[in-house]
Parts: C-alpha cells; structure tokens; sequence
C-alpha cells in the first residue's frame, strides 16, 4: 500500500502500517487491515521500528481479521498478544488506541456494548482518540466532527437519509464503511438502504460476523413487517453462512 500523502483542508492524511500508528502523533482512528492515520504536523522520515511495534503490528492485524471471519479464539489470543506488546513501552495512549481499533471492528458487527477496554484508558488518551470513542458510542457532538477520520465525518454530519447513504457509499474502506454504518444503526438512524448496503459490504469481504449481525437485523425488520417470504430468504441465508462458517460467539446485539 502506498505511503503517499494528500492534502485535506490543512490536514494532511497519510495510510500507513499499523507499526506507524502505534508511533504517529495521531488526531483519530481509522480503522482498516491497514489503518489510515491522520497526522496533524506531516510526518518526518523514522528510523527502524522496533520490534516491539513490528509484533503488535501483525498481531492486532490477526485479531481484527480473526474477529471479523468470526473467530473468537484466535482474535484474544492475538489482541492479548499486541497489549503485552505494547505495555513494554508503558504508553497508555497507545493501549487506549488498540482498544479504539478493537471496539471499531465490534461497532461494525452491531456489538453495542461499551468500549470498557477504552474507557479505562480514557483519562491517558488524546483528546481526538475520545472523541473517536464518542463517535463509536452514537454519543458525539457536532462540534467534535471536524477532529473524526475524514471518511467518517460526512456521515456523522449527515442530516437525512439521503446524505447518509451517500456518505457510507463515498466512503472506499470497507470496514470504515461498516464502522460508520455501526454507528448510525446505534443512533437508530439506520434505513433499510443502509441494512442492504452493510450486508452489501460485509458479503463481498467475506466477513462473516458483520454478515450474520447485518443480516440479523434485516430478518427482525421482515418479521415485523410480516414480510414472511423475505423472512425465509434471509433466513436461508443466514444459516448458509452458519453452516460454512465459525462465528463462536453471539454475532451482534440486533437493537439499537
């Protein structure tokens, strides 16, 4: 993946390795396979990494992966691994981030639970990491949306339907994607659109616990219409990927 950077307003956006992260002087998460960094004052040429970032780069790597397809297991061990990694430096703000990066892939699969692990680090985190938590919480302020990742903030912004829909289409990453419909889901501001777009997202990564949550949610929708032929094809569906796949723990939590 390319290093290059662009400019945004007077804001320069950089995708780089999760090692670079760890080290960067950031203003918020964005969160992919490879994470997108926002970078207030550029970046300066670094020396080696150590290894220390190099083990908590493949490892958080694994576990986001590893939670996504739907496996538990292996997702702790590895996120257990990158916080043992990175305690060696006793950086706070830095375990602060990799809970940001752990709860982000949980808000796309509709986990509503509280990002306990971030909380207990909000008082070490920098103040655009606590406003990526509130992001992820449904609890941001307008005011704050200028400090979120900037494929985030036209959906944050967005005033209807619309421009929702729009926003999440505008946005390349697709976890960011899903992440940002996550969140508007926990806003209760999530239109069937949205749903198919999600399911749309989760589907062509092959993703199977976003799948399930996403496709939970537009089953609830159909039985409650009474729509009972959709019902039965969602519910086909469902089970085709529960067959194939290896999702050991609930998938989501389906109400906002």
């Amino acid at each position: 993946m390319s290093n290059a950077n662009r400019k945004t307003g007077g804001t320069i956006v950089i995708t780089v390795p999760v090692q670079r992260f760890l080290s960067a002087s950031v203003s918020a998460v964005a969160l992919s396979v490879m994470l997108s960094v926002i970078l207030l004052n550029g970046c300066s040429s670094n020396p080696p990494q150590p290894d220390w970032q190099l083990n908590a780069q493949g490892a958080i790597e694994r576990a986001i992966e590893a939670y996504l397809t739907g496996n538990a297991r292996i997702e702790t061990q590895e996120f257990l691994r990158a916080k043992s990694e990175i305690t060696r430096t006793g950086r706070a703000d830095l375990l602060a981030r990799i809970e940001l990066m752990r709860c982000a892939s949980q808000v796309a699969s509709l986990v509503q639970e509280t990002c306990a692990g971030f909380e207990k680090l909000r008082t070490d985190a920098a103040v655009p990491e606590r406003i990526y938590a509130d992001f992820l919480a449904g609890q941001l302020q307008a005011k704050d949306a200028p400090l979120l990742p900037p494929q985030h903030r036209a959906a944050a912004s967005a005033s209807n339907d619309a421009e929702m829909i729009q926003a999440l289409q505008n946005i390349t990453d697709p976890l960011s994607r899903l992440v940002a419909a996550g969140v508007l889901f926990r806003e209760s501001r999530a239109s069937p659109q949205i749903l198919v777009l999600a399911v749309e997202t989760a589907s062509a990564q092959g993703w199977r616990r976003p799948l399930l949550a996403w496709l939970g949610v537009q089953l609830m929708r159909a039985e409650k219409s009474g729509d009972i032929a959709d019902a039965e094809r969602l519910r086909r569906r469902i089970e085709l990927v529960r067959n194939t796949g290896m999702v050991t723990t609930p998938a989501a939590s389906t109400t906002p």
